[in-house]
């Protein structure tokens, strides 16, 4: 997604080759990879219906009890795109019953629901759901709501903080009691990506895949890069065929045939080709983001760990232990590192809430978190400066 090692020999292979960390300005993107990678972020499921229909059974779920008001409830998008113009003139028309679990079935089968791929058969007339996986579009894409809530264009990249991924999966028959209470304890937005490994339940607010290119390492705790969390989710969080090794975490999976490891640099491509969106002009304060920016590199002190035109350290090395920062220790103690990277601020105004848990719902609450912490002293006019400052990024 990239919900995503292979032995730590391979992951060194990863980052020797891994473009985004080269020396200097990143090397141009390859145009054909980029439109592989596209295909792959949106519809390819490295087979995981073997699990989502086998295993979870969610195809028997949907088919009787997913109506499309169900499915926009629990956040999943719909692609107006790929609803042909009568279709979106019905709906539009209110001549669409979506109240039923027979349509979700249908959009399913007109490709139109974004980040699940389902296989419809029509027999007799009737049309049944057989199969269904899910892609990295699920988590990391969302749409412009230009038709109506939840039914629009595509936007790839962005987080779907609508998306209670929790408690869709504990829709399945095949989950435990115990296992429920916690998927269904996350609450939109929000992933655990390890309890499936160490049955705890710390989930994450679910993080942008724009804005990456140029970044050495991409996730929250700096554990490697952007090909080794899109290995690592999709095998074992997609249940996606493939191979994830890292002997840090004790992990060692292997599922044949390898759908996953072939697809991987052109999934990279794409998610480095998509950049981080700008907020509109009208949104900002001029005067107050410059008077920001000059907090920000000097007195405030954030131009420390938020070096560069990347705005992070990471490209020199650095990770940071939860102390420094102020920050639970217990998510960063369940990954390879036991650190937090210092994240990069792109497009920070469209993602928010803020921090790995989510702890800080505004930017204005980034800053009076720091502004304690590091006994900062600000002034509610530096505060707001600042927060000014940080809506341009």
């Amino acid at each position: 997604m990239p919900l995503v090692l292979f032995g730590l020999a391979v992951a060194t292979t990863f980052v020797a080759c891994d473009q985004s960390t080269s020396p200097g300005a990143p090397p141009p993107l390859d145009p054909t990879l980029v439109a592989k990678g596209k295909d792959i972020f949106r519809f390819n499921t490295f087979g995981d219906e073997s699990y989502w229909t086998d295993t979870l059974r969610m195809h028997e779920v949907i088919e009787t009890g997913v109506s499309p008001a169900t499915a926009l409830a629990v956040g999943l998008k719909v692609d107006v795109d790929s609803l042909p113009a009568s279709v979106q003139t019905a709906i539009a028309a209110g001549q669409v019953d979506l109240n039923s679990p027979a349509t979700t079935v249908t959009l399913l089968k007109l490709g139109a629901v974004v980040g699940v791929r389902g296989t419809v058969e029509t027999v007799a007339g009737h049309d049944t759901l057989t199969q269904v996986g899910i892609t990295c579009a699920l988590c990391h894409s969302t749409v412009d709501n230009s038709f109506a809530a939840g039914i629009g264009h595509r936007l790839d990249g962005y987080p779907n903080h609508d998306l209670n991924v929790g408690a869709i999966v504990a829709l399945s028959p095949a989950v435990s009691s115990t296992l429920k209470a916690i998927l269904n304890s996350w609450g939109p937005g929000k992933y655990d990506a390890r309890t499936n490994f160490d049955g705890l339940n710390i989930p994450a607010v679910i993080p942008p895949a724009y804005g990456l290119r140029g970044v050495a390492k991409e996730i929250y705790t700096g554990d490697d890069t952007i090909s080794y969390w899109n290995a690592y989710v999709a095998v074992t969080q997609m249940h996606g065929h493939g191979v994830f090794h890292d002997a840090r975490l004790g992990i060692d999976v292997t599922n044949t045939p390898d759908l996953v490891t072939p697809l991987l640099p052109a999934l990279r491509e794409y998610q480095l080709s998509l950049v981080a969106p700008k907020p509109p002009a009208s949104s900002i304060d001029a005067a107050a983001a410059a008077r920001g920016k000059v907090l920000f590199d000097g007195a405030a002190g954030c131009a420390t760990c938020h070096t560069g035109a990347l705005f992070t350290d990471v490209n020199q090395g650095v990770l940071h232990d939860p102390s420094e920062l102020g920050l639970d220790p217990a998510f960063a103690a369940r990954s390879a590192t036991g650190k937090y990277r210092t994240t990069p601020l792109r497009g920070l105004l469209q993602h928010p809430p803020y921090f790995h848990d989510g702890s800080a719902a505004t930017l204005a609450d980034v800053v009076a978190h720091y502004d304690q912490f590091f006994s900062l002293n600000l002034t509610a006019t530096q505060k707001a400066d600042l927060v000014e400052y940080l809506k341009t990024l």
